[in-house]
């Protein structure tokens, strides 16, 4: 035994209880109520276990709003590739939530393959979604979005315009950007 750390008490409970409640929320993912599928979509992504990524990108399907738009969130919270084309999907769902949850959830991803589809999102009726779209671009850092960025320093809502500038600065440009 020399030269091994002793057991460290309750160290084998904590696995046995991360266990528990992963499985846990996985079955109320499945079979819970609206408010239970939301909350089990939302403690996944907490929880970051890999294993919690299939049945929240079968949650980006689900019939409710609330619970598409925090699996989409928790995704993104799992960081992996896998969820990446079922996220691009979500950025055209009808609800403006989702549409943010998933380009958030891209944006901490970090997928070039997203970009044009966020590119597309800049032009998104709601500006809470515009908005999200830029941060998302801006995480990624593709040159490609320059241009389209350059175009929100002109948008009708000043948040909007804001994140398009701070976009710019992360991707960097070799003009001068305007104020906003």
């Amino acid at each position: 035994m020399a030269g091994r750390d002793p057991p460290v008490p309750g160290r084998e409970t904590k696995g046995l209880d991360r266990e528990k409640i992963l499985h846990r929320h996985l079955s109320i993912l499945a079979s819970g109520n609206l408010n239970e599928r939301w909350r089990a979509a939302d403690a996944l992504g907490e929880l970051g276990d890999s294993r919690a990524v299939r049945p929240l990108i079968e949650a980006l399907e689900d019939e409710y709003v609330e619970v598409r738009w925090k699996a989409a969130k928790a995704l993104g919270l799992l960081d992996g590739r896998e969820p990446v084309l079922p996220l691009i999907r979500s950025l055209e769902d009808d609800s403006p939530w989702v549409r943010m949850g998933a380009a958030w959830a891209l944006g901490k991803i970090g997928d070039p393959r997203a970009v044009e589809p966020l590119i597309r999102l800049l032009d998104d009726t709601k500006p809470r979604v515009r908005r999200m779209a830029a941060w998302a671009l801006g995480r990624i850092g593709n040159p490609r979005a320059r241009e389209p960025l350059l175009r929100l320093l002109g948008d009708a809502d000043r948040d909007v315009r804001v994140a398009g500038r701070q976009a710019l600065e992360e991707i960097g440009t070799e003009r001068e950007i305007p104020t906003v």
